[in-house]
């Protein structure tokens, strides 16, 4: 745990600036050579007069045309055929597809009411729609039931706003969603197990790690193999499970790939 990950930075920095500075005395440099040695008028190869200097650099000057920055145009509030969904039709869908009974019922990564948002997709098109330019636009919107453990799938039709199907699955982890990744990240550093991830992060800054938000995050689920060890793990595929990759904020990588943080049981557990 207390391996911080460090890249020797330090010596590409080096070579780089090396290297630019060379680049820079070679430019600085004018090589004397037979080809245009003519000395009339006190300027050669390497020495042109003030007067042509200054006509090239208003002739590249003039070359270079100002840019022009174009204003975006309105997403809209409706895409039309295969668009992605607008920021409309996403918070529209994800309204319709969240009834009460699936508020009543499920609960989501912090134990609140209410089902887990993992992500909303512009839905693919039935077989006997492909090709068909006014096939109706729909969504699938997935949520997870820490409750149950269960992964429910809406799909809505973006034209009518019903809900033409609901789908529910158990052992089905789609990839870890923001909010996810930081009660993971929460629970680590509350846990004893979270000690080495606080020392590496004081050792990189000098400061003490309280929150998440001092993390740049990335995750991947972690599904158990069979007889894993410890059997704490053994839910992990079940449960929703999960390996983070932290970074200091402008700072190193810390090593943390012996935890797996079980969202479902809301422990953090070591790789034996």
């Amino acid at each position: 745990m207390r391996r911080t990950v460090r890249r020797h930075l330090g010596k590409v920095v080096a070579g780089t600036a090396i290297a630019v500075a060379g680049t820079a005395v070679m430019i600085g440099i004018t090589l004397p050579g037979s080809a245009g040695a003519d000395d009339k008028g006190g300027s050669g190869a390497g020495g042109r007069t003030t007067q042509e200097t200054g006509e090239q650099g208003q002739q590249g000057q003039a070359a270079v045309q100002p840019g022009v920055v174009e204003q975006v145009p309105d997403e809209g509030d409706k895409g039309v055929g295969r668009d992605p969904l607008t920021d409309d039709e996403t918070e529209r869908v994800e309204r319709l597809a969240l009834n009460q009974q699936l508020l009543r019922s499920a609960e989501d990564v912090e134990g609140d009411r209410g089902p887990q948002r993992i992500g909303v997709d512009l839905a693919e098109p039935a077989e006997d729609e492909l090709g068909d330019a006014n096939a109706p636009r729909r969504a699938e919107v997935r949520f997870y039931d820490y409750k149950d453990d269960a992964l429910v799938t809406k799909t809505v039709n973006l034209d009518t706003g019903k809900v033409e199907r609901t789908g529910t699955q158990h052992g089905v982890q789609p990839p870890i969603s923001r909010d996810e990744m930081t009660e993971a990240a929460q629970l680590l550093i509350a846990d004893p197990l979270g000690a080495g991830l606080k020392a590496d992060y004081k050792d990189a800054t000098g400061k003490e790690l309280t929150s998440p938000d001092q993390l740049i995050l990335n995750s991947m689920v972690f599904r158990a193999a069979p007889g894993a060890r410890p059997a704490a793990l053994a839910d992990c595929g079940t449960h929703r499970c999960v390996r983070l990759f932290p970074k200091v904020r402008n700072g190193p990588w810390i090593d943390s790939r012996d935890l797996v943080i079980d969202l479902s049981a809301r422990r953090a557990v070591k790789l034996g």
